[in-house]
């Protein structure tokens, strides 16, 4: 009997400074860790002033974990020590795989009008995987499959599979799902998701109603102010949903068009040592992976 999932638990997304003062909102992140598994991070970085992002993130090591770039506005361009190269454009996605290591840069460039726009998700690899050969794909906006529903929902498919059409990133280890879905007003949309699987929305633009939550103390939520007296049944712009297991997600709307982002993948149920840019399964491997950083053998010869 098919089962629809809850609201497991809503966060906000809190402001953070990360690499060399890029001003950011963090979804989740290292102290959610593990009801996210596999997924370990996510940040938005939408600003309007240039002075939010300008410096970027310099020169940083990563291994073990996947980092998924989607850029709504602007440009990053990326490099890194294995003399890769190249530019996140609006509607594409870049879903990097650090494997045993890479050392790379990400420097944020807005529009003409100085605006910049994306999110970044962590997503961790299985230990039998941590020491893999780095890779890079790269997905343009023209690459991404969009659908249109007969009820006016549009989806961007980057991963996953909806009817016949597959998006562009497969063969990853979490079987993940990543969707880019606005509903319209006075709409309803259920979407499968496989059972077992963690499964997550970011809404990015307008509100909705999420699994028929419309009692606002239904579920626990993470971040609001002391002074908040007003709570809302419906989910906006900047907030997290996590859901519950079961085996679809359904997103309503009443006066407004919502938007959000929707991930899905198999949790790896493995131990996490996290410092910083790099995630293993032990305190050792941790250890190990910073002593090579600093000795100039972070790099692997595959």
């Amino acid at each position: 009997m098919a089962i629809q999932r809850t609201i497991s638990k809503v966060f906000r997304s809190k402001p953070v400074i990360e690499g060399a003062g890029v001003h950011l909102k963090r979804a989740f992140g290292f102290g959610e860790v593990p009801q996210f598994d596999p997924f370990l991070l996510l940040d938005d970085f939408r600003s309007g002033d240039p002075e939010d992002y300008r410096k970027g993130f310099p020169w940083h090591p990563h291994r073990g974990i996947e980092t998924i770039t989607y850029m709504l506005e602007g440009e990053v361009e990326h490099g890194d020590s294995l003399g890769n190269r190249g530019v996140i454009r609006p509607g594409g996605l870049q879903w990097m795989t650090a494997g045993s290591g890479i050392i790379h840069q990400e420097m944020p460039e807005g529009d003409r009008n100085g605006r910049m726009g994306g999110f970044q998700l962590w997503a961790n690899l299985p230990a039998s995987q941590k020491m893999t050969r780095p890779r890079y794909r790269d997905i343009t906006d023209s690459q991404v499959p969009k659908l249109k529903l007969d009820n006016g929902v549009t989806i961007s498919l980057f991963s996953g599979r909806i009817g016949d059409t597959v998006g562009p990133v497969d063969n990853i280890a979490i079987d993940p799902e990543y969707l880019d879905i606005t509903v319209p007003p006075s709409t309803s949309f259920t979407h499968p998701v496989k059972r077992g699987h963690t499964a997550l929305a970011y809404v990015i633009e307008g509100r909705g109603i999420f699994c028929h939550a419309n009692e606002p103390f239904s579920h626990d939520t993470e971040g609001v102010n002391y002074f908040d007296m007003k709570p809302e049944r419906y989910q906006d712009n900047e907030t997290l949903i996590l859901f519950s297991d079961g085996d679809s997600v359904t997103v309503s709307t009443e006066n407004d068009p919502v938007r959000f982002l929707l991930i899905s993948g198999k949790p790896l149920n493995e131990p996490v040592a996290w410092y910083g840019p790099i995630v293993m399964n032990t305190r050792e491997e941790l250890r190990a992976a910073f002593e090579e950083y600093q000795n100039g053998t972070f790099i692997k010869e595959h």
